[in-house]
Order: C-alpha cells, then structure tokens, then sequence
C-alpha cells in the first residue's frame, strides 16, 4: 500500500499520493486503499490529541514567560501546531464521506 500513499511529515500521516485517476484502478486496488486510508483516517483523532498535549504544554509555558521574543516564538509554535489539527480535522471529515460511499456504494 505505500506505493499509493506518502508520508506527509508536518501532519504526521501518509496521505494519499495516486499516480493515476482513481477510476483506473481496479476494483480490488481500490477496495484495498480504502481499507488502507481507513486504518490512517483512524489513527487522525490520536494524532490530534497528541498534538493537543503539546499546545497545552507551549501554552503553559507561555503563561509563565516573561522574554517577549521567547513569547512569540511559543505564540508562533502554538499557532502552527493549531493548524496542522485544522488540517488533520479536514481530511477527517472531507474524506469520510467519499471514502463511505466508495466501500459501500
């Protein structure tokens, strides 16, 4: 199955990295990379809360900082570890509907 995904190191997870269009593959191909997404999509809630514990670790940090620039770097941090979670989230979600409808459809 790594042939059709690639890890993806700022979110963490392999995502899908097709060479053709999905309907040129066959349908047990297909069938086994949704198993295979599956499995990944499952592992994305823990990632996220991982990633939860090191905000609430930064923000911790942050609320006893008194050097400005030592402030906005953890700010910066912070934010950028919030945006890979909105990330995680939206291939969640955007593909559980496209990935329920293919294995059951």
């Amino acid at each position: 199955m790594d042939q059709y995904f690639l890890f993806n190191s700022r979110l963490g997870i392999p995502l899908p990295d097709f060479k053709k269009t999905w309907e040129e593959y066959d349908l047990d191909t297909q069938h086994a990379i949704l198993l295979h997404w599956e499995k990944i999509r499952g592992s994305i809630p823990d990632r996220i809360a991982e990633l939860e514990k090191t905000i609430n670790h930064k923000q911790a940090q942050l609320s006893n900082e008194s050097n400005f620039v030592t402030s906005c770097e953890l700010n910066s941090e912070i934010a950028e570890l919030a945006s890979i979670i909105n990330d995680l989230w939206l291939w969640y979600r955007t593909h559980q509907d496209i990935t329920s409808e293919k294995m059951h459809g």
